[in-house]
């Protein structure tokens, strides 16, 4: 069945009719990673997105979640816009949850 990652936006095969030949598959998620995703509003994910959330697991040892703004760091908790900060994707993954500001790499469905 094709599918949109609702991560990234690419097409990609899911195969849950067959889940053993499916791509995510593939990859071994941590228990971290699942809690993350199950607290999410994705469905399906592409295998790049799904390497790429179990990546954070190894990131956030570097970069722990920020306990003040002077902690932050450009291009890894958030990126510049014009006039505003937009947080990432792994700044959310640290967070945990959803501080409902409509931010653009919300994982958690507001809207």
């Amino acid at each position: 069945m094709q599918k949109n990652c609702k991560r990234c936006q690419k097409d990609f095969e899911c195969q849950t009719e067959n889940i053993l030949s499916c791509d995510c598959n593939e990859i071994n998620l941590s228990n971290e990673t699942k809690e993350y995703l199950s607290k999410t509003t994705y469905d399906c994910l592409c295998l790049d997105c799904l390497k790429e959330i179990e990546s954070y697991n190894d990131l956030k040892n570097t970069y722990p979640f920020p306990q003040h703004p002077s902690q932050y760091k450009e291009g890894v908790h958030y990126y510049i816009e014009g006039q505003y900060w937009v947080f990432t994707n792994f700044y959310h993954y640290l967070k945990g949850n959803c501080c409902k500001n409509n931010c653009r790499h919300c994982a958690y469905g507001y809207k």
